[in-house]
C-alpha cells in the first residue's frame, strides 16, 4: 500500500481549508458589523433623525456587499445563514426608515438584497411600527398612528401571499405568524385609544 501522496494531498487540502477558514471569519465579522449599523440606525429612525439613520444605513450596505463579494465563491458558506441574518436586519433597518419618514417602501432589488432576508425583514419592520404608533399614541397625534396601522395591514395582507416551502422563503411563515399577533394587539391598542379620544372629545363638547 502506497500513502506517500496522502501528505501531499492533505496539505492543499489545509491549505484551501484554511482560505475558506478565514474569509468565513471576515465574512461573519462584516455580518456582525451590519447587524450593529442597522440596529443603530432603527434608533436613530425613532428619534426621528433620518440622515443619521441614512448615513448608518449607507455604511451597512457596502459592509453587506463586501461579505457578499467575499463570500460568492464559497456557496457552502454564503448561504450558511449569517449573511442571510445580516440582510434580514438591513431589510427591517430600510423598510423603517422609509415607512417612518414617508417614503415608498424600496424593493429588494433596490437594496440589493435577496428576496427571503427582504420579505423576513419587512415582517420584522412592523414590529418597529408598532413602536412608533405607540409613540405617536402618547403624543396624542392619532392621525399618524392610524396611519402605522393602516400601513402594518399592509404588510401582513402582503406576506400572506407568499406560501411557499420555508427552505426558499426563509422561516417567512414564522415572521407572518408574529406579524400578525403584533397587528392584533396593536389594532386593540389603538382602538382603546380612538374610543378614549372620542369620549374625552365628547365630554369637553357638553361642557358649558
Amino acid at each position: 500500500m502506497d500513502t506517500r501522496p496522502l501528505g501531499d494531498t492533505t496539505e492543499r487540502i489545509r491549505q484551501r481549508l484554511e482560505a475558506k477558514h478565514l474569509v468565513r471569519e471576515e465574512g461573519l465579522a462584516l455580518a456582525r458589523e451590519v447587524i450593529r449599523l442597522a440596529a443603530v440606525a432603527i434608533r436613530a429612525v425613532h428619534r426621528r433623525d433620518f440622515s443619521l439613520a441614512e448615513a448608518y444605513l449607507a455604511q451597512a450596505r457596502a459592509k453587506l456587499e463586501q461579505a457578499s463579494h467575499a463570500l460568492a465563491p464559497h456557496p457552502d458558506i454564503y448561504y450558511a445563514g449569517f449573511l442571510q441574518d445580516a440582510q434580514k436586519e438591513y431589510a427591517e433597518a430600510s423598510c423603517t426608515l422609509a415607512l417612518i419618514e414617508g417614503r415608498p417602501l424600496p424593493t429588494p432589488e433596490e437594496l440589493g438584497l435577496e428576496d427571503g432576508p427582504y420579505l423576513n425583514g419587512l415582517g420584522e419592520a412592523v414590529g418597529e411600527l408598532r413602536r412608533y404608533l405607540l409613540d405617536c399614541l402618547r403624543e396624542g397625534d392619532l392621525n399618524k398612528g392610524e396611519e402605522a396601522l393602516t400601513a402594518m395591514s399592509d404588510i401582513y395582507d402582503a406576506l400572506t401571499t407568499i406560501d411557499y416551502p420555508e427552505a426558499i422563503t426563509g422561516g417567512l411563515r414564522r415572521t407572518t405568524d408574529n406579524v400578525r399577533a403584533i397587528l392584533e394587539r396593536t389594532r386593540g391598542d389603538f382602538t382603546l385609544a380612538y374610543v378614549q379620544r372620542r369620549l374625552e372629545q365628547k365630554l369637553q363638547g357638553q361642557r358649558p
